[in-house]
């Protein structure tokens, strides 16, 4: 499996002057699924189409994290481009994806920063249009910044969004509640767009990929038989 963000992550790595040591990042890991041997999930990968596409801007380091989720993205949503940011610079493919007449691209971001632009809480592409969704894959600090130091995603409406629920990812924490991480919000988005099977599934998907990461992290056994694993089993 070679998707845009494994892809990235190999890029940015080869232009690394030294390792990158992140929290768990020594430890032996699957190049298709992050967990280390004996926890393996690729077996349970979900194959499942979808209308809508995701973009996903990364900041510097964020595809070389173990915890990353926008990778779980790639897993699932078969259109998933990866990008990664810079301040001083944009890459011309990320430009040409934007402009690309097939595709209606709207930031994902809270409406409280879109002062100015327009905002939208649902989604509706024009006839011949493909939703495209922009997230920004940083921590919350740097999305931020990422948000206000990109003009070139200025032209594009946001999109706000409203869940109900909390974030229900346990690998990295935020100080809010209220903040999800890059699958969560991946899924809302897909929901919205009418790819429902899509969205499921990955919500499924970050819910085994925790599991698997968290059981191998503390050496506890993993229930192969259980709901979870059997519903993302039937979608190979």
């Amino acid at each position: 499996m070679h998707h845009a963000v494994s892809r990235l992550r190999q890029a940015r790595l080869a232009r690394s002057t030294k390792p990158f040591i992140a929290r768990g990042s020594r430890a032996e890991r699957c190049p298709q699924c992050r967990v280390v041997p004996g926890y393996c999930l690729c077996a349970w990968r979900p194959q499942v189409p979808s209308q809508a596409g995701m973009c996903l801007i990364m900041h510097d380091v964020e595809a070389l994290k173990p915890t990353n989720t926008g990778w779980l993205i790639a897993d699932v949503v078969a259109d998933t481009y990866a990008f990664g940011w810079s301040r001083i610079e944009v890459d011309p493919q990320l430009l040409a994806l934007l402009d690309d007449p097939t595709w209606q691209p709207y930031i994902v971001f809270p409406e409280e920063f879109g002062q100015g632009r327009e905002v939208v809480q649902q989604v509706s592409a024009a006839p011949g249009k493909r939703p495209l969704f922009v997230l920004l894959d940083a921590t919350w600090t740097e999305a931020r910044k990422m948000f206000r130091k990109s003009p070139y995603l200025e032209r594009f409406p946001v999109l706000s969004l409203s869940p109900e629920q909390l974030s229900r990812y346990t690998l990295r924490r935020s100080r809010r509640s209220d903040h999800f991480c890059t699958a969560e919000v991946g899924a809302m988005c897909l929901s919205l767009a009418g790819d429902e099977a899509a969205s499921l599934a990955l919500d499924d998907w970050l819910d085994a990929f925790s599991g698997h990461y968290l059981a191998a992290k503390f050496q506890r056994p993993i229930n192969e038989d259980d709901a979870l694993h059997q519903r993302l089993l039937a979608l190979r």
